[in-house]
């Protein structure tokens, strides 16, 4: 986000800090992240929908307290919607679920030079769902909803270098099996 974006946000925040009808801009601008988020993690619509009015009941009901804290508010809304997530699944003793959408694979695997047939993007989204939840979350978030690792660490809630780390291992594993040349940016 550019500094006058992070500004113009922070002026709708502090509004809907005063205000609940200035809150449904910053519904509106983040519902379908969100949404789109939490529906990878349970593939199922209604629960979706339930886990994500959930997250913006949090965020409303907590907005008056929160404060700027060197990352984007968007990923303050991904670390509740993560917290409810991993709540439902540790509450029904279920495992959690990554739905890997094959466009999200493809742009993944866009960086690379060669044709990419539909067997391989078959294996490869077979490949992935096998991932320990952990290394699939970083991956979520830093190519799927472009987080940088000061966001992932705050969502997740690890340290900087933790992302890192679960973010090159989980690159590293792909490498690997796929013989692809994935960019590790900082």
């Amino acid at each position: 986000m550019t500094d006058e974006e992070i500004r113009k946000e922070h002026e709708i925040i502090e509004r809907s800090k005063k205000d609940a009808n200035a809150f449904s801009e910053l519904y509106e601008k983040y519902f379908d992240r969100i949404f789109n988020f939490i529906h990878r993690q349970t593939d199922d619509e209604d629960l979706t929908g339930d886990l994500c009015s959930q997250t913006f009941i949090i965020v409303m009901n907590s907005l008056p307290k929160y404060e700027f804290r060197g990352v984007p508010f968007s990923a303050w809304l991904y670390k509740i919607a993560s917290n409810e997530v991993r709540k439902h699944y540790r509450k029904n003793k279920t495992k959690q679920v990554f739905s890997i959408e094959e466009l999200k694979i493809r742009e993944l695997v866009d960086q690379n030079d060669e044709e990419w047939d539909e067997e391989l993007i078959q294996r490869m989204l077979t490949f992935m769902s096998d991932l320990p939840t952990d290394m699939l979350q970083v991956l979520e978030l830093r190519f799927f909803e472009d987080k940088d690792f000061k966001e992932i660490a705050f969502i997740l809630d690890i340290s900087e270098s933790g992302a890192k780390m679960r973010t090159y291992r989980a690159l590293d594993k792909l490498r690997k099996n796929f013989d692809l040349k994935i960019r590790y940016n900082e």
